[in-house]
């Protein structure tokens, strides 16, 4: 049997201002055109379907589009699970009358989770939904005490085995966060603030195969426990990471073989940094279709520099100032703001920001503005 493995669409993602969808109406094109051509059997998405709970218009429209062109117009299996960013309730809306043609979606964790079962010429493979669950809301929906995100799993996937036979091919989906796995910064939604959120690779263990979502890396645990990744990059710090999807083949004899292929966006990101007069008058014109965050080396700011900029590399999505990141103190050392007076207060933000004290002209300037300002306050 073969498949294709993909999680974390996150539709109606909305990144530095920007609205996604038609980002990843493109890349869902490309996903189409590849379950039709690769002739796969089914189509795996393991959760974060939606970006959050309740997804604008456009977002729907286009999971509609896209699951009609692969169930209807393909004639695909399409199997589907709730991430942590998914409302399961809602994801899940009609699963039992979906299930009668093709489309397999599991939202809330429950008892009655049965496996999807879908035959080849070896015989039947059973995909175990393995949907996400907070171990609290599972406790409750489950009938029994959940302290963890692995228990939750456990708990799952013992139910799944009790009704699949021992000898036969089985697939996972579930949307985790795998201990040791690489996790994608200010991309990546925590799944608990604090506890246990990891899961141990030990639980895939009776698995032919797992395909799991939630980190946004392309990474592995082992050659048959796989993150496929995120859709599209959703980070300026996956500038590096490649995406793509998972093209798996189950042998009849369970063994597996697994062919990532990436997918192309619309648009590339990049980060691009420099002076403003350097990043005019030498423009990187490779990067003049990219979604970029460009970091100004400035000491003084520029006047409407991101509109300027724009001329050049019209597709800046964020502008910062390195100077605004430098010389942070975050020791125990530091002394407290709430002891300095207003004149302190402003030379410790000012030498913070440009990395220098102020100057005796500065001082005396600053001084004139506070004492000017505290005359005011006492006449009124």
């Amino acid at each position: 049997m073969r498949f294709l493995h993909t999680s974390d669409w996150h539709l109606g993602r909305i990144f530095h201002g920007l609205h996604m969808t038609d980002d990843q109406a493109v890349v869902l094109e490309e996903l189409i055109t590849l379950a039709k051509d690769s002739q796969v059997d089914a189509v795996l998405i393991a959760g974060d379907i939606y970006d959050r709970a309740v997804p604008p218009t456009q977002a729907v429209t286009l999971l509609d589009e896209v699951l009609r062109r692969l169930v209807q117009d393909a004639g695909k299996n399409v199997i589907m699970i709730a991430g942590n960013h998914d409302n399961a309730d809602r994801l899940g809306f009609g699963q039992s009358l979906l299930s009668q043609n093709k489309l397999y979606i599991t939202g809330p964790v429950s008892a009655a989770t049965q496996p999807v079962v879908l035959y080849d010429e070896h015989g039947p493979v059973y995909f175990a939904p393995l949907t996400y669950g907070e171990p609290l809301a599972a406790s409750e929906l489950l009938g029994e005490p959940l302290k963890t995100h692995e228990d939750v799993v456990r708990r799952q996937i013992r139910s799944q085995l009790e009704q699949i036979p021992a000898a036969a091919r089985k697939v996972a989906l579930a949307h985790v966060f795998l201990t040791g796995a690489q996790e994608s910064p200010d991309s990546e939604r925590p799944l608990a603030i604090g506890g246990a959120t990891t899961v141990g690779i030990d639980c895939f263990a009776p698995f032919h195969y797992a395909a799991l979502g939630h980190l946004h890396a392309c990474q592995s645990g082992s050659s048959k426990v796989r993150y496929s990744g995120s859709l599209l990059k959703y980070s300026f710090n996956e500038v590096a990471q490649p995406k793509g999807v998972h093209l798996v083949d189950l042998a009849a004899d369970g063994s597996i073989t697994v062919e990532t292929i990436p997918l192309s966006p619309r648009r590339e990101l990049a980060c691009l940094r420099g002076s403003f007069a350097e990043l005019v008058s030498h423009p990187q014109t490779a990067l003049h279709d990219h979604y970029l965050q460009v970091t100004l080396t400035d000491d003084q700011p520029v006047l409407d520099a991101k509109y300027r900029l724009e001329q050049v590399y019209p597709h800046i999505l964020h502008l910062e100032y390195a100077r605004l990141h430098a010389g942070t103190d975050t020791s125990a050392a530091a002394v407290s703001h709430k002891k300095l007076g207003t004149a302190e207060l402003f030379e410790a933000f000012f030498t913070q920001v440009n990395d220098r004290p102020l100057n005796a002209a500065e001082k005396s300037l600053l001084s004139d503005v506070i004492n000017s300002d505290v005359q005011a306050e006492r006449q009124a």
